[in-house]
């Protein structure tokens, strides 16, 4: 005589087996990329008041249609926010380019799409580089980190959105 598991466990299978069958069963499907993926690096993990560190953000299109528009934003973390004594601005831009860097605008948390330049044909990628300030009188010995959300739209008339997205941190150090 069968135990009341075991005749369980034969209609678990039973039923898995039908399912897969029939197609029903969730399946292993390779993971696609997001329509556009943004992404962040520093080029030095730690400054010291009065320094500057290169943040820079990097925006790729894995559709085969042309990015026609970027909207993105960058607010400080709130563990950031926490730290009054921690002193920063954002005080230069600049869009990566074939014949070499060029000056963008809109620094800060303002509107940040528009410094990629013109479309971003499908599988390219553009970089912007944002230079973080440390003022001299800073506090020290806490970390300034960002995060960003942003939303693109391609010329097949579809957008996308993702975030947050975070940036590393950049410890300040004392001197």
């Amino acid at each position: 005589m069968r135990s009341p598991l075991m005749r369980r466990l034969g209609l678990t299978a039973v039923l898995a087996f039908v399912l897969t069958v029939f197609g029903f069963a969730p399946g292993a499907s390779a993971a696609e990329p997001a329509p556009a993926a943004l992404a962040f690096a520093t080029d030095s993990a730690t400054t010291t008041p009065g320094g500057t560190v290169k943040l820079s953000m990097t925006i790729t299109n894995n559709k085969t249609y042309d990015v026609w528009f970027v909207y993105q934003t960058i607010d400080p973390t709130w563990l950031t926010t926490q730290r009054p004594d921690l002193k920063y601005s954002f005080t230069g831009c600049s869009l990566a380019t074939a014949a070499g860097a060029t000056s963008c605008s809109g620094t800060g948390p303002s509107n940040l799409g528009g410094n990629y330049g013109a479309t971003i044909p499908p599988g390219q990628s553009r970089t912007v580089t944002l230079t973080l300030r440390i003022a001299a009188d800073s506090g020290c010995n806490g970390n300034i980190g960002f995060y960003s959300y942003y939303y693109a739209e391609f010329s097949d008339s579809t957008n996308t959105s993702g975030g947050p997205v975070y940036t590393p941190e950049t410890r300040v150090l004392c001197a």
